[in-house]
């Protein structure tokens, strides 16, 4: 796996200090989601509240919840999820878990300037926030502990440089969700390093049948379309299908992993993935809570905790299939 921009040392000796204090704490009296039986830490029991602008059907923040599971069965927290893909819906759901009086918020930031007033009254009433996976650099500003995700525009500028070494000269970046400010932000960064042209394509995301037709056409159109930027797992295996139908040659290459982009990978139907580690973000998201409200730790001091990206190709296949089997990668 090559690096193009790692996480600090700090995230994993966090992780590991946050791990080991299980080993002197009781079980907990009321198990949190996803908890696999063990102990879970002796302190008092938490109430976080995890809102994200996930669509139906993304597998992405199943992972991120898996993550977050397992912090919260260490933790001793009762852990709730909820979800919208638009903006205002996100936003009350974040003043639902204000009025329910949690302990803690972990939220995206997809689309920020709908948040920025409901996250206000987090601050006013005393609850903690800590931002993941979109709108890092909105997340000091609207007073969040502090984010954890990947550098979106590095991301993607990582990406330009791999199309660049692979000899890619038109690609055609798909964004599934229009509005969402990092999915523009990792075609940009494909744009800034991409020695070739780069296309936007935007399609619904939450519709497979429909996005699937809207890359066909562009690639029956465009025959000299090498190269398919998708900005998740779903949306990759739309676009592996588009091009089969389409007869295309384009190669397909995506951001984020999960088991069926590895068994792309494998299958040479897919060229590269971007891993930004999804597992980690809801892990340490709950963790950060925990260690704040339980001992005043801000991991990272305040700046953002990176988890990605990674660039993964078919020679990482072998180390990843059994953690992605299991919905952790």
């Amino acid at each position: 796996m090559r690096t193009a921009r790692t996480a600090a040392t700090l995230m994993a000796v966090v992780a590991l200090a946050a791990g080991c204090s299980s080993s002197g704490g009781k079980t907990s009296e009321d198990k949190a989601d996803g908890s696999t039986g063990g102990k879970s830490a002796g302190t008092p029991r938490l109430k976080i509240a995890m809102v994200t602008h996930s669509g139906e059907g993304d597998t992405f923040w199943d992972i991120v919840q898996s993550g977050a599971k397992q912090a919260a069965a260490k933790d001793n927290v009762q852990f709730l999820y909820s979800n919208d893909k638009e903006a205002k819906g996100q936003a009350e759901l974040v003043q639902s878990a204000i009025d329910k009086k949690v302990d803690g918020i972990v939220v995206t930031l997809a689309k920020p300037e709908a948040m920025k007033a409901v996250l206000a009254k987090a601050k006013d009433a005393g609850i903690p926030v800590v931002t993941i996976n979109s709108g890092g650099e909105f997340s000091q500003a609207f007073g969040a502990l502090t984010h954890i995700g990947q550098d979106e525009s590095v991301a993607g500028e990582a990406v330009g440089s791999e199309l660049n070494e692979r000899g890619r000269k038109k690609a055609l970046c798909v964004i599934h969700e229009q509005g969402n400010v990092s999915l523009e932000q990792r075609c940009a960064g494909v744009k800034k390093t991409f020695k070739g042209t780069v296309e936007n394509l935007n399609v619904d995301g939450t519709d497979a049948p429909s996005s699937q037709s809207s890359v066909e056409a562009k690639l029956q159109a465009a025959k000299d379309i090498d190269a398919v930027v998708a900005l998740g797992a779903p949306v990759a295996a739309v676009a592996v299908k588009a091009k089969q139908d389409a007869g295309s040659e384009a190669e397909v290459d995506t951001f984020d992993l999960n088991a069926a982009v590895v068994k792309s990978l494998k299958a040479k139907d897919v060229g590269f993935a971007v891993d930004q580690q999804p597992y980690l973000q809801g892990y340490l998201a709950v963790d950060e809570l925990w260690l704040y409200r339980t001992n005043a730790n801000v991991i990272g001091g305040g700046k953002p905790v990176l988890t990605g990206p990674a660039i993964v190709t078919e020679k990482d296949v072998p180390k990843l299939e059994k953690y992605t089997a299991r919905g952790t990668r």
